[in-house]
């Protein structure tokens, strides 16, 4: 059974001010996750999942169906704020979703089978999506997943702080912990973080997360047994999360199984703030000049 791309794509965008999941940034009009489909499709992949908003389903599927048909299969997860809270009173003033981990519990019956889950507004190039598609065929399981490790100072945005899931591993390459850093940028020389005790210094070289994740089915159940539990500690604060990297700590703390930190070559580039399309779409460009993709990825 070949293996399937998920692509968190219901997020509401609020520090970019538009629907940046579909803007385009190729020479022929092509979004992000063209490229990440793109490059999908070469490793292997057999079915593309979005998860999106389902005020949005008739957008994405007038711009996705046409040039994907024939190519992979598509399937579509809609993203709702009341999805699986089941007897927790939600806030009434809540209005965004419950974060990555969320997304990946509303898959539950549509992905029965190894999966990749991305973010729709981050590139992550080819290398990332051939060494994901052979961890998928050849080493996940119910107690060995992965995620891609990419190096923190290749991440950054020039235009603002990133929130970013910082790795560490032990020498067979198993993680041991992911630090979710809701505040990193540049300063000086180096890299550093805020929270609530102050500004750290943090390595150039360490790997993070970029939300690049592989898993087997199950990881869909083990979110789903988590859920209410965060919701009874956190679901009555407006803006708290469910993150995937959350999830991943607490089936490795478990020892239900592993978690490989497996590192790319791929340099990684995404649209945190407006002003970081302008260096996506002069990225793009350097690599259809080199002749990575073609002017025209689907025709």
């Amino acid at each position: 059974m070949k293996p399937t791309l998920v692509i968190l794509a219901a997020g509401m965008a609020s520090r970019y001010g538009s629907m940046k999941q579909i803007q385009s940034f190729g020479p022929a009009g092509e979004t992000i996750m063209d490229y990440s489909i793109y490059d999908a499709i070469l490793a292997g992949f057999g079915k593309v999942v979005f998860i999106i908003r389902e005020e949005f389903a008739d957008q994405f599927k007038a711009i996705f169906e046409p040039k994907l048909k024939g190519r992979i299969e598509t399937d579509y997860v809609y993203q709702n704020l009341l999805d699986h809270t089941e007897e927790f009173a939600v806030p009434s003033d809540r209005v965004k979703p419950w974060g990555t981990a969320h997304a990946v519990l509303c898959c539950k019956g549509k992905v029965n089978e190894p999966f990749t889950v991305i973010n729709a507004d981050d590139y992550y190039g080819r290398d990332a999506f051939v060494k994901a598609y052979a961890f998928l065929t050849q080493k996940c399981n119910e107690s060995t997943y992965a995620l891609i490790g990419y190096e923190l100072q290749k991440t950054l945005s020039e235009n603002g702080s990133v929130s970013r899931g910082v790795c560490t591993s032990d020498n067979e390459q198993n993680l041991t912990n992911i630090s979710e850093r809701t505040k990193i940028y540049r300063k000086d020389e180096g890299v550093v973080y805020e929270d609530e005790t102050g500004i750290h210094q943090v390595a150039l070289n360490s790997l993070v997360s970029m939300n690049f994740f592989c898993f087997a089915p199950g990881f869909i159940n083990f979110c789903e047994k988590l859920f209410p539990t965060f919701l009874t500690e956190k679901g009555n604060q407006l803006k708290s999360e469910f993150f995937i990297p959350f999830v991943a700590n607490e089936f490795i703390n478990s020892g239900k199984g592993v978690l490989k930190v497996i590192p790319t070559s791929s340099k990684w580039f995404g649209v945190t703030y407006k002003e970081d399309a302008e260096g996506v779409q002069s990225s793009i460009n350097i690599l259809v000049e080199k002749g990575v993709y073609p002017n025209s990825l689907w025709n």
